[in-house]
């Protein structure tokens, strides 16, 4: 199991859009993604699952990753954080 902080840094945080990039880069690895906020623990491959944490702007996010690829996939998903989601 691997596990790294995320922050959301673009301003209108994770709305459609960056949570259909996060689930699609999601689906393209075999392991088990889980995006927690607070107490809400969400599958990252679940576009619908992504949206419901309104993580806005500056909200840290705990992404956990467990299986055969996972520090690829922790790499994917984190350069789409870091990259706001394209949007800016």
């Amino acid at each position: 199991m691997a596990e790294k902080l995320l922050t959301v840094k673009n301003r209108a945080g994770i709305h459609a859009r960056p949570a259909a990039l996060i689930a699609q880069t999601a689906n393209k690895f075999a392991s088990e993604i889980l995006l927690e906020k607070d107490d809400v623990t969400v599958n990252a491959k679940s576009i619908m699952g992504v949206i419901t944490m309104a993580a806005g702007y500056n909200t840290t996010l705990t992404l956990r990753v467990e299986g055969s690829d996972e520090s690829d996939a922790i790499a994917a998903i984190s350069e789409l954080f870091e990259n706001k989601f394209e949007e800016e």
